[in-house]
Order: C-alpha cells, then sequence, then structure tokens
C-alpha cells in the first residue's frame, strides 16, 4: 500500500496514477535541497523516476525546464523530462540513481572521477552561445548581492557581531576586489552550483548532472572553483593542481581563454572566495530562517577556504586578518 504523508504527496499520486496511467509499485522520499524543492523516486514494474515536487507559489519549474533543454541541446547529461504538471509544479525524471559523487570520491578514485567532471564542465562551457541562451548574468549587482549574505546572515546574525566603521570599509573595498576580479574574467555559461552533491555518479556518460535551474552568464572559474573547493569535502593543494591544471590546459586548447596560468589561477582562487563568502551566509540563512541547522557543520571547512586564500594575495591581508582575529573566534562560539 503506497500512502501520502502530506496534501502534495497526495496530488503527486493522483497526477501519475490517473493523469500519467502509471502503475506506482513504490513511492518514497528521493532527497530534498536546500530550497522548497522535493524529490521522490517512484518505480513502475522495472522502471524507476524521479519527480520534482516545486511548489509553484514558493518555486517556479520555468528555470528548470528551460535550462535542462539549453543544456540538453548542448550534450551536456542532464535528466530528461518525461512529463510535466507546470501549473502543480510536478515535473516527472529520468533517474540517475542515487549515488552522487561525493559517496565515491576518494583518495583512488578523485583524479578520474575530476576528469570526468570538469571535461563535463567543458562541454557546457563550449557548447553554449551565450549571446543566445537567454540566461541572466552574473553582473556586479548579483555578486554584490551574494557577498551581502555572508554580512547580514553570517557575520551578523549567525556570529552576533558588530562591524567598526573601519571593518565595514575594509570589507567593502575586498567585496570590489573579488567582483571586478569576476568580471575581467572570460564569462561563459555557468552551471553555478556544480560541486559533489550536484554530480550524480552513473555507469554512462558520467556524471549525470542535476540542480541546474539557477545558471547564469558569468565567470569562467566559478564551476571549476564550486567542484575542487567543494564545501562538502575538501583536498590538499596538490591534488587541487592535479585536476586544475589539464582543466586549464584544455581551454586554452579551446581557444576559451587566453590568459597564463598564474593568472588563471588567481581568477580562480578569488572567484572561490566570492562563492564560499555567498555560502557561508546561505548556510546561515538555512539554519536561522528554515531551520536547516545541518548545513551549519559544512561553515568551518568553508570558512578555511577564505582563510587560506586569502592569505596568499597582499591586496586582501586587512581581510585576512579581521577573519582570523575577529571572525574565526565569533565562529567558533557561534557554531
Amino acid at each position: 500500500m503506497i500512502t501520502a504523508s502530506d496534501d502534495r504527496e497526495k496530488a503527486i499520486l493522483h497526477w501519475l496514477t490517473n493523469d500519467l496511467q502509471l502503475n506506482i509499485t513504490q513511492f518514497k522520499p528521493a532527497s530534498s535541497d536546500a530550497s522548497f524543492r522535493r524529490y521522490f523516486r517512484v518505480h513502475q514494474q522495472q522502471d524507476t523516476y524521479i519527480v520534482m515536487d516545486a511548489p509553484p507559489d514558493k518555486e517556479d519549474t520555468a528555470p528548470f525546464i528551460k535550462v535542462a533543454q539549453l543544456f540538453s541541446q548542448a550534450q551536456v547529461n542532464v535528466p530528461q523530462i518525461i512529463q510535466q504538471h507546470t501549473e502543480q509544479g510536478f515535473l516527472l525524471l529520468e533517474d540517475f540513481g542515487s549515488e552522487c559523487l561525493l559517496d565515491k570520491l576518494n583518495e583512488q578514485t578523485a583524479d578520474a572521477l575530476y576528469k570526468d567532471a570538469l571535461n563535463s564542465l567543458l562541454v557546457l562551457q563550449s557548447n553554449i552561445d551565450i549571446k543566445n541562451c537567454d540566461l541572466p548574468r552574473y553582473d556586479a549587482n548579483l555578486l554584490q548581492l551574494e557577498l551581502n549574505l555572508f554580512s547580514d546572515w553570517f557575520l551578523s546574525q549567525q556570529c552576533n557581531l558588530t562591524l567598526s566603521a573601519a571593518e565595514q570599509a575594509m570589507l567593502t573595498t575586498s567585496n570590489e576586489l573579488l567582483i571586478a576580479s569576476a568580471l575581467q574574467q572570460v564569462q561563459v555559461c555557468v552551471h553555478r552550483d556544480y560541486h559533489s552533491r550536484n554530480l550524480m555518479h552513473i555507469s554512462i556518460n558520467n556524471p549525470g548532472i542535476i540542480d541546474f535551474q539557477d545558471a547564469v552568464i558569468g565567470p569562467i572559474t566559478y564551476d571549476a572553483v564550486s567542484l575542487l573547493r567543494d564545501c562538502y569535502i575538501s583536498w590538499s593543494d596538490a591534488q587541487i593542481e592535479n585536476s586544475l591544471k589539464p582543466y586549464y590546459q584544455k581551454l586554452v586548447q579551446a581557444q576559451l581563454i587566453t590568459c597564463d596560468y598564474p593568472q588563471f589561477k588567481r581568477d580562480f582562487d578569488l572567484m572561490g572566495i566570492q562563492r564560499h563568502l555567498k555560502a557561508i551566509g546561505i548556510f546561515s540563512r538555512l539554519n536561522i530562517r528554515d531551520g536547516k541547522s545541518g548545513y551549519l557543520k559544512d561553515i568551518p571547512r568553508t570558512l578555511n577556504y577564505v582563510i587560506t586564500i586569502s592569505a596568499n594575495y597582499p591586496e586582501l591581508q586587512d581581510f585576512h586578518q579581521f577573519l582570523v582575529n575577529k571572525v574565526l573566534p565569533a565562529s567558533q562560539r557561534a557554531l
């Protein structure tokens, strides 16, 4: 007997069985994400599918459908949309299984798995024409809005810190540097959440790429740093270089970039700081606003990236010292 635990689940089952005429033998949660979306795995005889549940008052399925089509046409391996009921916010999707990259990564597998993931990223960056894809731009306003998440949700609310005028001015200067670095990079299609939990480990055309609905046109290093300096798993500098250098060479061969490696590495590092500050803010917001405290455990790793990388750049020394002397102790008290 298949039971539904809430009204939306009842509506999904009604859609599957009455409208789509599927003979459902199993219906169970597959995952939830940091938004209001939920995912269910459904079985019909030998076949399995994923149902996305996106409540229309909170989530819009249109960006997911649009980007899925865009990526699919570009030979990026995303789940096929089999059926859709956009008024209710239901999508029936191809099932990429339950193993993500994070489940498979270890010292022995990292080189091969990251090579696959970066090759897929290269396909995405090479095959999508940013002039005709009609995606939003990762402009200065959006970059700044994301950086504000760190101040508003992490510093102010999670850590209960009040900044002096000098500290606020220093933060503004650091943010301007990060934004300028992002905007001067080659602009490509950016997945925007390209990390080990959003790359499914599958047997053919690995990885399967999910959670792409927030794609934008933005800096070429953004997805690579999301992947290699992942908020959910960390690697040595040597391991990151092992993956980053061959990827850089492929970008040059594809004529996507012309800069030298030190410049590319600087772009990568500064882009990572911007992303990680945003992520720390989002993890704090998920805890404070949405009651999802599980993400707090990922803040120390993510903050450690920012502290470690900022130490390498003289123009970020004031910011680095602020993180070490004020933010790190406050975060250790707050988390």
